[in-house]
């Protein structure tokens, strides 16, 4: 299946300098789609220049946007002020199904403000969540919400994993992927009210529920889907990414001691290179949110070119995936098994 990326050429830390390049990169590998680049003409078509295209190929153009939502931006101000934002005018191209997905590395809280203002959620889904692979020992784990939702229901929980469940089910083809609960034990009896009512939730419905998980669960690849709200989801994948720096320094700083560790160093070689490569996080860039009426995924805002190339590859196999009428489908189901039940809704 061929697909059509809107790719907000201006947002992130770096901006065109990383998205144009990363834009070309995708469609070197992917010749059959295409990609809009949205955002101002006289700073994209110089990185174009830069990378020897004087003149656009079939499956690239560019689409005019005049404003630029900045990385400090008040999501409301973003979204009443800039209607002609880079962001903005890429959501939009997903709503009139121009694009099969965006891509942004723009501010977080103004792309989820403005996505869920022109793009809506889907029927029985209360809000939006912010899902993203990270690496485990046995290959790696979707996590959500990480960082939409500070507060959450037990049913938001439960959506969140109807959601994340059918997202690996899509990218990974794997026909009942496991889910667990992140919680402070194991056992049924911990955790607060809204987490064992959560789980009470995802018994009695046709996930594939292994049970609570605790935080180093995550990185062992027990299950293949972890479940919380978005203010323990976001305080665990910072620690995360704090951990993997502070040992990569530690090696680095290790190697570099004397003579003698930076001779280990180029012996050990191979072996470092492969761990770098296996806890690449630029590998896993790419936050995709679910929940909306059409395919958006956040890149870091910090992202190289290789890294911003992986959130689109990510927006891509979702669109392929046809990944928005898996979950569509998915919670209508649930939502009808749950009528009869007293009138409950989802």
């Amino acid at each position: 299946m061929d697909v059509t990326i809107a790719i907000d050429a201006m947002g992130g830390d770096h901006g065109a300098c990383v998205t144009v390049p990363a834009a070309i990169a995708f469609l070197h590998d992917h010749p059959n789609d295409s990609i809009i680049l949205v955002g101002q003409v006289d700073v994209i078509e110089p990185e174009l220049r830069s990378l020897g295209i004087k003149s656009l190929p079939s499956n690239l153009r560019i689409q005019v946007a005049t404003e630029v939502v900045g990385m400090d931006e008040q999501p409301q101000s973003a979204l009443r002020g800039k209607k002609d934002s880079s962001m903005r005018v890429a959501i939009n191209l997903v709503k009139t199904g121009e694009v099969s997905a965006c891509v942004s590395a723009g501010n977080t809280g103004a792309l989820m403000a403005t996505a869920r203002y022109v793009l809506k959620t889907l029927p029985g889904i209360d809000r939006p969540a912010i899902a993203s692979f990270l690496p485990t020992h046995s290959g790696q784990v979707c996590m959500l919400d990480l960082g939409a939702n500070v507060d959450c229901s037990a049913e938001h929980l439960l959506q969140f994993a109807l959601m994340g469940s059918t997202l690996v089910s899509a990218l990974e083809h794997k026909a009942n992927p496991t889910v667990g609960l992140l919680n402070i034990g194991s056992e049924d009896i911990k955790g607060n009210e809204v987490v064992k009512q959560a789980a009470d939730l995802l018994r009695t419905c046709d996930l594939n529920f292994y049970g609570n998980v605790e935080g180093d669960d995550i990185f062992k690849g027990v299950t293949d889907v972890v479940v919380c709200d978005g203010f323990v989801g976001n305080v665990a994948l910072k620690t995360a990414e704090g951990v993997a720096k502070m040992m990569g320094g530690f090696l680095k700083e290790g190697f570099s001691r004397n003579i003698f560790t930076k001779l280990a160093a180029v012996i050990s070689m191979p072996v470092l290179k492969a761990f770098k490569q296996r806890l690449d996080h630029r590998r896993y860039n790419g936050a995709s949110f679910l929940g909306l009426k059409g395919i958006v995924v956040k890149s870091h805002g910090s992202a190289d070119a290789f890294a911003f190339q992986c959130a689109i590859e990510r927006a891509a196999e979702e669109a392929r995936g046809g990944m928005l009428e898996h979950i569509s489908e998915r919670v209508e189901k649930w939502h009808l098994a749950r009528q009869p039940n007293a009138g409950e809704t989802l």
